[in-house]
């Protein structure tokens, strides 16, 4: 018997339906969730130092400008810091926690549902198998003495067949969710650790940065050296 012939998932009888639903849903699901936290993990070390050295110089709307053009939470979290990072720590923190707040939701979100199919599908694989062997049981007692074994054991098939089939889709549900929860805390460990990094940088480091070249009102270095006539004469 082979156990990709798809004429033996035919013999499942109507439960195989529902079960071939759930099936699609869960896979849809499964690829949308993988291709958004594939799209939202980046280089976040390189990212942030980019970010920090904007900020050094600052040039604070191209940081942010950098942060909006990057997808991702980690992105959004460094771009709640910096809209707020001439505001005291209380409130530089609760920014930042707020859009921690925010894209968290949005990480998880659909993970319930792939759950919800891994617990499910066994337990319509199962209604499956005693719809079927109800129905074997029936032929059974209709037919009598004259019932025909053959007959019988092909309820029996189609109740093995519909189990089978729940069990297999609710592995692979299982593997799904363990995969795409543990892309989820990666991105959340790197939101915790932004956040933290963006808190001590504003907060410490950046206040206590020299202010850039460029930035100085040095005459010497625009090339306003002051003139012998603006000079103060001696004895003035």
């Amino acid at each position: 018997m082979n156990i990709f012939d798809f004429s033996l998932l035919a013999r499942g009888g109507p439960m195989m339906w529902p079960l071939f639903a759930l099936s699609l849903l869960g896979l849809v699901f499964t690829l949308e969730r993988a291709l958004y936290l594939h799209k939202g993990q980046i280089g976040t070390v390189k990212f942030v130092e980019g970010v920090k050295n904007l900020a050094r110089k600052r040039r604070v709307l191209e940081a942010l400008t950098v942060c909006e053009e990057t997808p991702g939470p980690v992105a959004a979290v460094v771009k709640a810091a910096l809209r707020h990072h001439r505001e005291d720590e209380t409130h530089l923190r609760g920014a930042i926690q707020a859009m921690a707040l925010v894209e968290i939701p949005t990480l998880e979100r659909r993970l319930g549902t792939i759950a919800v199919i891994a617990k499910i599908a066994p337990l319509l694989g199962l209604l499956g198998t005693v719809l079927s062997l109800l129905q074997g049981f029936e032929f059974m007692q209709t037919n009598g003495p004259y019932a025909d074994a053959a007959d019988f054991s092909g309820y029996i098939t189609s109740a093995l067949v519909t189990t089978a089939t729940g069990l297999a889709i609710a592995i692979m549900a299982y593997l799904a969710h363990h995969f795409l929860q543990g892309r989820v805390r990666a991105l959340v460990h790197d939101m915790e650790w932004v956040g933290n990094d963006m808190l001590q940088f504003l907060l410490v480091d950046l206040p206590a940065s020299p202010a850039p070249i460029e930035n100085m009102e040095l005459p010497a270095a625009r090339g306003q050296l002051p003139s012998p006539a603006d000079s103060p004469q001696p004895g003035a």
